[in-house]
């Protein structure tokens, strides 16, 4: 079994990660990953009475550990971007998967069931705003991937080659990787209800997803390059900012992990809806029942 010296593996004085401040015995196998940390609040509120474990903060990293209907869930924040859910799922992993008190790999391997919650931008002009939309591909423009061994081994190469030609991609950007959520999950939690597709993970919220302020763009129609693309029937169907590095992860450490968004911008049409967090509430208690 590995063992894990203490500048790989940081832990803090009271025995808990160290970004997340979060100890092992309070880490549940149904996790939610939301990106607001207020957002742990919303989704707490759905806990039973009298349930919650802990509640934890550091950083933008917010954990609530309770109980929905009986079923343990921690509601974990992450911030924005893949950057920040590379620490969140090493973390997690190692909660469950290494022990803290003699630093070395646990024989039992746990296996994590993660659901992100978030928004995210439609690119089809047929997905309207407000719909519950589930990633079963991730395409990840961030790179954060390629720093892991077997890359290429979870990845769907066919589908990046595909599409960094069509789209132009950008000669200097990181490459893209194309990685599939768990099926199971994906079936579970979407059922016949939501609008499942394939979902770039922006590394940014401005040029990297096509915005265009006061800086022009490498590609200039890089938006209507994605929204043409077809690979196999397969068509890309929204944007969001973290999805990519979860799943991927998931795949390498043996965890089962999907994405699902509420549409708040629609921009093939250029519309958004700010006031989207009713939606939201109604998306986090679907899943809490499903989970």
């Amino acid at each position: 079994m590995k063992t894990f010296p203490a500048s790989q593996l940081i832990i803090n004085a009271d025995g808990s990660a160290f970004h997340l401040h979060l100890k092992p015995e309070f880490l549940a196998d149904k996790i939610i990953l939301v990106g607001d940390q207020d957002r742990v609040t919303m989704v707490s509120a759905f806990f039973d009475p009298g349930s919650i474990e802990c509640d934890v903060q550091s950083r933008e990293f917010h954990t609530i550990t309770g109980k929905y209907h009986g079923k343990r869930i921690s509601c974990i924040s992450t911030g924005i971007g893949t950057d920040n859910c590379d620490i969140v799922m090493n973390e997690i992993d190692a909660l469950a998967n290494i022990d803290f008190a003699t630093r070395t790999e646990r024989a039992q391997k746990r296996s994590l069931e993660i659901v992100r919650v978030g928004t995210c931008g439609g690119m089809q002009e047929d997905i309207p705003l407000g719909t519950f939309l589930v990633s079963e591909k991730s395409i990840g423009f961030d790179g954060v991937l390629a720093f892991y061994k077997d890359r290429d081994q979870i990845a769907d190469v066919d589908f990046e080659n595909a599409l960094v030609d069509f789209i132009h991609y950008p000669a200097k950007a990181a490459r893209p990787y194309v990685v599939s959520a768990n099926p199971e999950l994906v079936n579970r939690i979407a059922q016949s209800d939501m609008m499942r597709g394939c979902t770039i993970a922006a590394n940014g919220f401005y040029g990297p997803q096509g915005r265009v302020l006061r800086v022009d763009l490498a590609v200039p129609d890089i938006n209507e390059r994605i929204t043409d693309f077809r690979y196999q029937g397969q068509r890309i169907t929204n944007y969001e900012m973290e999805g990519s590095c979860i799943a991927g992860l998931a795949l390498h450490m043996g965890h089962k992990a999907m994405t699902v968004c509420c549409v708040i911008a629609q921009r093939k049409v250029e519309a958004a809806n700010t006031d989207y967090k009713p939606r939201i509430k109604q998306l986090i208690e679907t899943v809490l029942d499903r989970i």
